[in-house]
């Protein structure tokens, strides 16, 4: 393998309990940094059961914390008996929908999202996502990622379909691994600021803070803050890391923004 370094929660359960437990999954944090993209299938995701609160708990907690865009029949509907909290949505522009278990609803601005969730973009839109207390998420335009698992504190598993993504997750925090999977490659993170998305006509992954290791076709390519890679098509070899310039990391982010 080549390598290249660069430079650069029922009865059992109390109601508090419940409601605890879906205020941490909307709580929020501030915060070394690395990030690791692997050319690979990842077997290892649990679906929207794992770690469940029940449907009246979860109804209960957006009723009280105002989270819910949707009338509570249909958050209910949408939800599940099963399917747990994952975050909310923070920001929006556009238009912006979500699709648990063939139920369809609109996003709205401090509204949840759930494990299962295959969340979309409009044309021309925007939306801004917190996953946990440390994760936070922008989507582009005509962008879609389904949140495949997802536990506060102990990170999840999220696939991204088309568009642009951005992941923020702070340094220093003590979540677990978050890991985004597309059909180029696997990013592994642990806190660092990237981009990974369509760039010059290629698929591109740019580093803003931190470290990430993108690794294709046998090869592996270390990128730190201010640098990139070039991904030609699926299954291609990374190209050798290099920095951006100003202007591609300015049209890159602006697909975000």
């Amino acid at each position: 393998m080549q390598r290249s370094r660069a430079t650069e929660e029922g009865s059992a359960p109390s109601r508090a309990h419940r409601l605890t437990a879906c205020r941490r999954s909307w709580a929020t944090a501030s915060g070394r940094t690395k990030a690791t993209i692997m050319a690979a299938s990842d077997d290892g995701v649990v679906g929207p059961g794992d770690g469940a609160l029940d449907r009246r708990g979860l109804v209960r907690a957006a009723m009280l914390l105002g989270l819910s865009g949707l009338p509570l029949p249909a958050l209910a509907q949408a939800t599940g008996d099963r399917a747990p909290a994952a975050g909310m949505v923070t920001a929006l522009r556009g238009d912006a929908m979500a699709e648990l278990r063939e139920t369809r609803r609109r996003l709205a601005t401090d509204g949840p999202v759930f494990v299962g969730d295959r969340v979309e973009t409009g044309e021309d839109a925007r939306a801004g996502f917190r996953l946990g207390r440390a994760t936070e998420l922008r989507l582009g335009a005509k962008a879609r990622i389904t949140i495949d698992r997802f536990i506060v504190d102990a990170g999840g598993t999220i696939t991204l379909g088309a568009g642009a993504l951005l992941v923020d997750k702070a340094p220093g925090s003590e979540a677990g691994r978050i890991r985004i999977r597309s059909s180029y490659g696997l990013i592994a993170v642990r806190g660092t600021r990237f981009f990974a998305g369509p760039s010059n006509g290629v698929f591109g992954v740019f580093v803003e803070r931190g470290e990430v290791a993108v690794r294709a076709a046998g090869h592996e390519v270390v990128l730190a803050a201010g640098e990139g890679t070039d991904i030609a098509r699926r299954g291609a070899a990374p190209t050798p890391a290099r920095r951006w310039g100003e202007a591609r990391i300015a049209a890159a982010l602006a697909q975000v923004a």
